[in-house]
């Protein structure tokens, strides 16, 4: 079955391969066209750190969330480390750069199926 899933990035990943390349990679990121979703991968950046009022939305989903960071949060400054975006998310997936969206993507799949 297919469903469409919604990708949100947050705040500097526009700079996503020049922006400190040695923790998040050379990979730049392509646009995504939100519409109607039945999942979704978030990559706050900052934002999951330090939102409340970021949170208070997720937690309004009815949809499956899975957070993605490309750099290993719990390697990284301790401020980094706690993140209110995974008290909403069904899962999180960190440190594996560029390729942790599709692992994301894998997991909200699996998700995804096992609820239809």
């Amino acid at each position: 079955m297919l469903h469409r899933t919604l990708i949100l990035n947050g705040p500097n990943l526009n700079l996503l391969g020049q922006r400190e390349p040695e923790i998040y990679g050379r990979t730049t990121r392509a646009e995504e066209i939100p519409g109607d979703f039945a999942g979704l991968m978030l990559n706050a950046g900052a934002y999951s750190h330090t939102s409340i009022a970021l949170l208070d939305a997720l937690r309004a989903l009815k949809e499956p969330l899975i957070e993605v960071h490309l750099s290993n949060i719990y390697q990284r400054e301790t401020f980094r480390q706690h993140s209110y975006v995974s008290l909403a998310a069904k899962g999180v997936i960190c440190g594996f750069g560029p390729r942790g969206y599709l692992m994301a993507l894998d997991a909200l799949a699996a998700l995804l199926n096992d609820a239809s």
